[in-house]
Parts: C-alpha cells; sequence; structure tokens
C-alpha cells in the first residue's frame, strides 16, 4: 500500500497507526478505570491527549512549517499562517471507547489552502486504514472503495448520529428521524461521524446525515467520499460544508433524496421551510396527549417517499410508520 502513496498521506498513515495503537493499549485499561465516571472521563481525555500529542509529533518532525487544528488542542500547535493545516480528531467515538463498543476511530485530514487533499480514517478495531488523495481516489487497506449503488432510499441503509449536547435540538431531529426511517430500508447510530463517513465511502452503508458536527469530525471522511465517486455537503446541498455543523452524505442519487428530505431542517433553509418544521414539531408534540405521536412525523414523508418510488411503495411506508423500531 504505502509504495504508491503520496508522501504526505504516508505520514499521516503512521500517524494515524501510532495513535491507533496507544488507543488498542489503552482500551485494555479503561476495564479498570471504569469504577467512577469522573476517573473514566479523566482517563479518557488522558488517551485523547497522548494520541492527538502522538499524532502531532509525527506530522510536525516530517512537515515542521504546516499548521495543527485538532480537536483537543486546537491550534496551539504548529505554524500559525501556513497554507497546509492538519485537521485531526485522535479519538472520534469516546463515548464508545468508554463502554468498550467497538466503534471508534483516528481522523486526520490535511487541509491546503481551505480544500482537503489528503485523509485518513483508521479504525484500531479491525485494523482498517480507510485513505484517499485528491485525484487518486479512495482505499482501505490495499482495495480500491466506491459508494453504494443503491439508486432508491426505499431499498438503503442510512447511519447518523443523535444530538447529544445540552440544548441541542432534539424535536427536529426526531421528526427529521422520524421523515428518513420511514424512507428508508433502516437507520443505524453508531456513533464516531468520521467512521461513519468511511463506511459510506465504502459502501457499507448507503448515506449519512447529523447536526452539531465539528470540522475535524468530517474533514478527512468528505474526501474519501468524493474521492468514492458520492456527494457530501450541508442540509441543502452546499458543498462547502465543512464549518456549517451540518452533514449529509451519499452516492448521488441517494444525497439528491435525502437533501429533498432534510433541506427544510437545515440553518441555511428558507423562511417558508423553517416555518413548515416548527410547525411539524409542534404538531408533534401536540400530538402526545393522545399517544399518536408518530403519526404526526410519519404522515408527510410517506406521501414524499411515495414520490421516489411510484404505486407499491405505499404499503411498506405506512408499516414502518406505525411500527417505529421495525427498521433497527
Amino acid at each position: 500500500m504505502s509504495s504508491n502513496l503520496h508522501p504526505m498521506l504516508n505520514v499521516a498513515v503512521k500517524a494515524a497507526r501510532a495513535a491507533g495503537a496507544l488507543i488498542n493499549r489503552a482500551a485494555l485499561d479503561v476495564e479498570a478505570v471504569r469504577v467512577s465516571l469522573k476517573q473514566t472521563n479523566d482517563f479518557v481525555t488522558e488517551v485523547d491527549k497522548a494520541a492527538e500529542a502522538v499524532i502531532i509529533e509525527t506530522l510536525l518532525t516530517a512537515y515542521p512549517g504546516h499548521g495543527i487544528l485538532a480537536e483537543e488542542s486546537g491550534s496551539e500547535h504548529g505554524a500559525k499562517d501556513s497554507e497546509f493545516v492538519w485537521i485531526i480528531d485522535p479519538l472520534d467515538g469516546t463515548t464508545n471507547f468508554i463502554h468498550g463498543f467497538p466503534f471508534y476511530c483516528v481522523s486526520i485530514a490535511l487541509s491546503v489552502r481551505g480544500k482537503v487533499e489528503q485523509a485518513v480514517v483508521y479504525d484500531p478495531n479491525r485494523n482498517d486504514i480507510y485513505s484517499a488523495s485528491k485525484g487518486r481516489g479512495s482505499y482501505v487497506n490495499d482495495r480500491r472503495i466506491r459508494v453504494g449503488k443503491r439508486t432508491r432510499l426505499q431499498e438503503c441503509l442510512i447511519s447518523t448520529g443523535f444530538p447529544y449536547r445540552p440544548g441541542d435540538k432534539l424535536k427536529p431531529y426526531l421528526n427529521m428521524l422520524g421523515e428518513v426511517m420511514s424512507q428508508c430500508a433502516g437507520v443505524r447510530r453508531p456513533g464516531a461521524a468520521a467512521l461513519d463517513l468511511a463506511h459510506v465511502a465504502a459502501g457499507y452503508t448507503d448515506g449519512f446525515f447529523e447536526t452539531g458536527l465539528q470540522p475535524w469530525d468530517v474533514a478527512a471522511g468528505s474526501l474519501l467520499i468524493t474521492e468514492a465517486g458520492g456527494l457530501i455537503g450541508n442540509f441543502t446541498g452546499e458543498s462547502d460544508f465543512i464549518d456549517h455543523g451540518e452533514c449529509v452524505a451519499g452516492n448521488p442519487r441517494i444525497y439528491g433524496q435525502l437533501i429533498g428530505t432534510l433541506g427544510k431542517y437545515s440553518k441555511f433553509a428558507g423562511a417558508g421551510d423553517k416555518a413548515s418544521v416548527r410547525q411539524a414539531v409542534l404538531g408533534g408534540a401536540e400530538a402526545t396527549t393522545d399517544g399518536s405521536e408518530q403519526a404526526a412525523p410519519a404522515a408527510k414523508p410517506t406521501l414524499k417517499a411515495k414520490r421516489v418510488k411510484a404505486g407499491s411503495a405505499a404499503a411498506p411506508e405506512v408499516e414502518a410508520a406505525q411500527v417505529p423500531d421495525a427498521p433497527f
């Protein structure tokens, strides 16, 4: 694999593997530390910081003139005015890591004049390196990867991330989730956005959406997606999305269908769309009194999904709406 890699990507892979080895060693100790939440959180913070330090040291040893944007340390390391900026998430999926749920990763991207040109996402549990260089395609280990070929949302597996910070808009998100669930074959919430995006690039899932994301969550994954033939942007379909805090990805057909559903929930949506979302959210809240909460958000997407696939789609979608946990 390393023989024909771009030299900068080679260094990023080396950095990701070093961080992954450190995370795997720490995973063996996390059980012993899992006595109290405070201890666990302190331990995980130490793991994050140690993984980030080894990544930064590896990158700046090779490229001392480059800039750094990292989750734990921000921009305190590296050159301040470089056109080359490494965007780093040393451990995406911290909550999974704490619980021993094997879905977390290391994410490293190189941005050149504001555009991502090199990307690595390392899954230390499966020892998989997802990598991409601009114009050279996306790979997992030695194998070229492409986004999935499915063209109808009804047949697709879509991944997402739940809002989890206090103050996150949970009600609109649940409406959004209800719409997507009623239109696709299943929704998954694995818990590490960078790895979710790598899985869309590899065709393991057909699409992904999430709000409240930071640049280090999506920078590497965005290049993996586009180099694998997919599209990625904000909920209204703008491709310059890395600082927008919202992200949708998929192959071009599925991306278009997801944008059709999610666009009105975008913070960049027009006033009319925003008003309709507010109304739907309020309607959903009112419906809770008679126990038919599911019906409010589900009714509209069923109609929308029919437009995607005429006629025969009606029966299964109505069924999905009535049995909310069926897709899981």
